[in-house]
């Protein structure tokens, strides 16, 4: 609290003048203090911090219904598969065919890629049962020793270009040996 300080002298000098008593001010800062710390007390424990945002991953239920799966035509699949050497391949179909190398940035990158694939699926794949065009199907496919970054990578692309149904699933040996020959893919019977 602020107090005044009344003991310094007053009343006659040495010249016979008399003198007015000088009153001192001394402001106690010791409230103000415990205020603002109070204060920044309140607002450190009401204050939310950034929550950490996760993209939704919906997981296939244990049981498999007959009746909702649908028909997989061969022009509605994207297969994407993501190497070690952080590049990506790609190829469409249900088959091992015409296997292309990219990256994630660039002009051909698997954005483009994505893009271009889901036209020609609306374009020539047709109708289902609904009357509905049928959407383009990726099915992305990892490597081991592949980075993980790589992954959330194309699962933001998935996400950014709005791609209806898209699929984790272990890549095949075919692809894998594929990859290894840079690309090309060589003839012999698959069981």
């Amino acid at each position: 609290m602020a107090e005044l300080d009344t003991s310094s002298g007053g009343g006659h000098g040495k010249d016979g003048k008399i003198r007015s008593k000088k009153m001192s001010t001394r402001v106690d800062l010791t409230p103000m203090v415990d205020l603002a710390f109070l204060l920044i007390t309140f607002f450190m424990l009401t204050t939310t911090m950034n929550k950490p945002s996760a993209m939704e991953l919906n997981m296939p239920k244990k049981e498999d219904k007959k009746e909702d799966q649908q028909e997989v035509r061969e022009c509605q699949v994207l297969n994407i598969l993501i190497d070690t050497l952080d590049a990506v391949w790609y190829y469409e179909g249900l088959k091992v065919a015409d296997l292309q190398k990219t990256g994630f940035a660039g002009d051909e990158g698997i954005r483009k890629v994505i893009i271009r694939t889901m036209r020609r699926v609306d374009r020539e794949c047709g109708q289902d049962k609904t009357g509905k065009n049928r959407p383009m199907i990726c099915l992305i496919k990892m490597f081991p020793g592949a980075r993980y970054k790589n992954m959330v990578d194309i699962l933001d692309e998935m996400d950014i270009n709005k791609v209806p149904v898209y699929a984790i699933q272990p890549y095949d040996p075919i692809e894998k040996e594929a990859v290894d020959n840079g690309g090309n893919v060589k003839t012999f019977a698959t069981e």
